[in-house]
């Protein structure tokens, strides 16, 4: 049976995959775990401790999902918890995992699937991303990412793990309660109407910006860890599939599924530290690796709502 590590399992996608991860043994870590979470193994610690991670490693599990990290609009504001938890965890990982590579006499070869984000590309932009765009963020967030892309793909080269990066969309719509990061208005502007609760809009309705549900995000996770690596032929960062809609059509698809009502919940607040984040961020993309490697998400943002509500939504 294959031993998985989920890293950052006791968050939103960590247990959503694990609980998909029906046929394998499966291990979660954490900071906190929802009372009501998945039943598979937990282990409390926090990733930016060196030690926590060296006894992670020694497990020797087979695939790895790293999903830990602070999200983007704590990193922005944190400068120095975001680089210890966001990169350096990283590095103690890699090399936790490089001793055990060593120990093992080359035999052990962990696959790592490790969630990167379209954070790690900066303005300007062309009309879409293609697979051929450069990496220049322009936030702590992305550049943090991006530096974790470089050292899982140079400790891959060298053959101690097997790893791939997956530049995530925005996931949206999110459950539960709002968090840190400076997208969180995408999915509170969908989540909260529905719930009949009013919702924030920190920017214009002319913002643009690319989604994939959580249904999708899993999916990715799941398919990834199946990949050969070698058809990526050394660039191990994919950008991955999703929709790109500005919030007035995001708005739009909730007035077609849930009503005019719901709609009314969406109040303008204005927050220019929001929007100057937001400003740094793509808008679009033409994945086309990724969709020849089969990586897909939804054609529709009323597609996204009605996964929320299929999957997540409570009366």
């Amino acid at each position: 049976m294959t031993t998985v590590l989920i890293l950052g399992g006791g968050g939103m996608i960590g247990q959503k995959l694990a609980r998909s991860l029906t046929t394998s043994d499966v291990t979660l870590f954490d900071i906190a775990f929802p009372p009501d979470g998945a039943p598979e193994q937990q282990i409390t610690g926090n990733i930016a401790d060196p030690a926590k991670v060296q006894a992670l490693a020694a497990r020797r599990p087979d695939v790895i999902y790293h999903l830990a990290a602070i999200v983007s609009g704590q990193a922005e504001t944190d400068f120095e918890m975001g680089w210890d938890i966001n990169m350096m965890a990283m590095w103690h990982l890699l090399n936790a995992l490089k001793a055990e590579h060593d120990a093992s006499n080359g035999t052990y070869v962990p696959k790592i699937v490790f969630t990167s984000s379209i954070a790690v590309f900066g303005a300007p932009f062309p009309e879409k991303i293609d697979d051929d765009f450069l990496t220049a963020p322009q936030t702590s967030y992305g550049a943090q990412k991006a530096g974790c892309e470089l050292m899982l793909s140079d400790f891959s080269r060298k053959g101690f793990v097997d790893g791939i990066a997956l530049r995530l969309p925005t996931i949206c719509v999110r459950p539960g309660a709002p968090n840190a990061a400076a997208s969180g208005f995408f999915s509170g502007i969908i989540r909260e109407p529905l719930n009949g609760v009013q919702a924030p809009l920190p920017v214009p309705d002319t913002v643009r910006h690319w989604h994939a549900s959580p249904r999708a995000a899993v999916g990715f996770l799941r398919k990834a860890a199946q990949l050969d690596t070698e058809v990526l032929q050394g660039r191990r960062a994919l950008n991955l599939p999703g929709i790109s809609v500005t919030v007035a059509q995001q708005i739009e698809a909730l007035r077609r599924v849930a009503g005019q009502d719901a709609v009314k919940l969406i109040q303008p607040a204005p927050d220019d530290a929001i929007m100057g984040i937001v400003r740094g961020w793509p808008q679009d993309f033409a994945p086309q690796r990724a969709q020849a490697l089969g990586f897909e998400a939804e054609d529709s943002f009323d597609e996204i709502i009605k996964v929320y509500l299929e999957d997540d939504f409570q009366k």
